[in-house]
């Protein structure tokens, strides 16, 4: 295999994207900071922000406006240092990180007990806005809605959507409970639920896209030592972005419950083995290029190595860094 197949497939998969993709620049920004701005104690000066994202077809203008309206949307918060912005999440902002991440990098935690979680509301007595952000809540912790006000879910936490509805005020208006199978065969009954009240196919198309988008590259990311470190940030942070994407708008089911092929876990596995393969190079350019308002970005924290079961220890190395302009 040539030396520089998995570089020449990386330029390929990044320029597809940046060309012909809609480029959705608040949720690319999202998936930085929670990808990587969060393993390194949270903060990035803007202008780093602006670097990081150029090569994707982001521009310092869509960069700005995209900041400022999830400063608005209570997602990111700013700070001034001399001539310089400094962004970080919000509480607000890492606890929906904090689910998204759980989703993405932890899934084999999860083992299903045979129960279901049920959330029970009663939302025609608050606000439109409120319900909307509500149930968009909820999708984003992989609940589907059984019936008018009904949504269920076989490992969701019920604790995080606790906290949503303490901080929604909304202890009145919803009921959360965990049910129990008392059928002889609890599988058969909840994939019988799952056949009729989860709408199982309505992903396929983009994780069939998804898949065609990744796969072809593995066999390179796998046996190319010596990779493009900006490119390995570049591909690890669409990949990421793609597939969070898809996943915060499916009811994630756990594997007793689903086909051994079937394409969620099929994309799972390629997320996963390509973020192995590229995440050493892609965390240099990216320690290379962040800048934090103490200057350089602090090590990655140790949670970040859980990621996927385990991911490879490396040593932080910030030779090389390029002054920036000092006011954005």
């Amino acid at each position: 295999m040539a030396k520089n197949e998995f570089d020449t497939q990386a330029q390929q998969i990044i320029g597809s994207f940046s060309k012909s993709q809609v480029v959705y620049a608040n949720s690319l920004i999202l998936t930085i900071f929670g990808d990587y701005i969060c393993s390194h104690g949270g903060t990035i000066w803007l202008g780093s922000l602006i670097k990081l994202v150029a090569s994707m077809g982001v521009n310092q203008r869509l960069v700005r406006t995209s900041v400022f309206r999830l400063t608005e949307k209570g997602i990111l918060q700013s700070q001034q240092k001399g001539r310089r912005s400094f962004y970080s999440l919000t509480e607000k902002g890492f606890r929906q990180f904090s689910i998204a991440a759980e989703r993405i990098y932890r899934y084999h935690d999860s083992q299903w007990d045979g129960d279901w979680r049920l959330v029970i509301t009663t939302l025609q007595n608050i606000d439109r806005d409120v319900k909307e952000r509500f149930n968009k809540e909820l999708t984003w912790f992989g609940f589907n809605r059984l019936s008018n006000g009904v949504f269920a879910h076989p490992t969701a936490s019920l604790e995080q959507v606790q906290r949503v509805i303490t901080e929604m005020a909304l202890e009145d208006e919803v009921v959360i409970m965990q049910a129990k199978s008392m059928g002889d065969n609890p599988h058969r009954s909840s994939a019988n639920m799952i056949k009729y009240c989860f709408n199982s196919d309505a992903m396929k198309p983009e994780y069939e896209e998804f898949i065609d988008f990744f796969k072809d590259i593995i066999p390179a990311a796998a046996e190319t030592k010596n990779k493009n470190e900006e490119l390995c940030f570049l591909l690890r942070t669409l990949l990421i972005h793609k597939y969070r994407r898809i996943l915060l708008r499916e009811s994630e089911l756990p594997h007793e419950l689903v086909p051994a092929d079937c394409l969620s876990h099929h994309a799972r596995g390629i997320t996963e083995q390509l973020y192995k393969y590229i995440c050493t190079p892609a965390e240099h350019f990216f320690m290379r290029i962040g800048e934090s308002e103490n200057g350089a970005l602090p090590p990655v924290d140790d949670e970040y190595f859980t990621r996927f079961g385990g991911l490879p220890i490396y040593k932080a190395d910030r030779a090389g860094t390029k002054k920036l302009p000092e006011s954005v």
